[in-house]
């Protein structure tokens, strides 16, 4: 492991549960309406740290911090003492858990409200690109096909990484597509562009199929995307699950399709993970 990491671990863990529990401390405030200069019809938060959030925002915003603090955080914390003691699982386990952490502030950086936190949120995007980047690197990826079982389910773990590229392409395009008659204004919650759909098309769908395709090729970079990709699934796929039913509890309409594709997604991430992680050898 590079000792760097041993310096840039415990400041990202630090810093995520400050911005989590900051997140969940209970405000006192009254939603109100409002409509944005593009004519949508809001309800601003008004409470808290996503005081100027919407309330479906901060619905979202509040489960992945519920997650970071309850899941995210003891991940990071036993990958990372796993991955120093020399363990590839906790390697694989540490990566995937970076990978959730950047991609969760690189989202709050730029989809959050500018609030108290944004300087902590520009310093957890930081932090855990070049922790992401340094322990991507300590993969010795010509001997790494060989340290998994020739049972590994590959197909299986292909074919999820290939639904959930299916999925976030069709939900994300639909969305889109909506906005391409001159009369219909995109439901963009308060924000100024679909961030999170530029994110997702243009990196976690590519690498999704990328994976799978060289998984199933028994490449090395598919061994390596694909284990990396799941621990990061089982991560985002428990937050965006929580986020529809926290939209739900505060009155945010969720179609039914979200409240069971994505559950389902997440459940699918944990299991292929763990029959991924019982196929490594150490």
């Amino acid at each position: 492991m590079n000792p760097a990491l041993k310096w840039l671990i415990p400041p990202i863990f630090v810093l995520t549960l400050a911005a989590a529990l900051a997140g969940l401390w209970p405000a006192e405030g009254a939603p109100y309406p409002l409509t944005t200069f593009r004519g949508e019809q809001v309800t601003i938060n008004a409470r808290g740290l996503y005081y100027w959030d919407t309330v479906s925002s901060a619905a979202q915003m509040q489960a992945n911090d519920l997650v970071a603090l309850a899941l995210g955080l003891p991940l990071l914390a036993v990958s990372a003492w796993m991955a120093f003691r020399g363990s590839l699982r906790g390697r694989l386990l540490l990566a995937g858990t970076l990978g959730f952490i950047l991609y969760t502030y690189i989202t709050m950086c730029f989809g959050a409200h500018y609030n108290a936190l944004f300087l902590v949120y520009v310093a957890l995007f930081s932090l855990s690109l070049f922790a992401f980047v340094l322990v991507m690197m300590t993969f010795d990826l010509d001997s790494l096909p060989a340290r998994f079982s020739e049972n590994l389910p590959r197909g299986w773990i292909a074919g999820l990484l290939f639904f959930a590229a299916a999925f976030l392409s069709l939900a994300w395009l639909g969305r889109i597509a909506a906005t391409f008659s001159s009369d219909s204004a995109p439901m963009l919650e308060n924000t100024t562009s679909m961030f999170i759909q530029a994110m997702d098309l243009g990196i976690i769908v590519p690498v999704c199929v990328l994976s799978g395709i060289l998984l199933l090729r028994r490449k090395p970079w598919g061994y390596l995307l694909a284990s990396v990709g799941l621990t990061k699934f089982l991560t985002l796929g428990v937050a965006v699950s929580l986020m529809g039913l926290n939209m739900a509890r505060v009155g945010v309409p969720v179609s039914v399709v979200e409240l069971v594709i994505f559950p389902g997604m997440a459940l699918a991430g944990v299991v292929m993970t763990v029959i991924l992680l019982k196929h490594i050898s150490e």
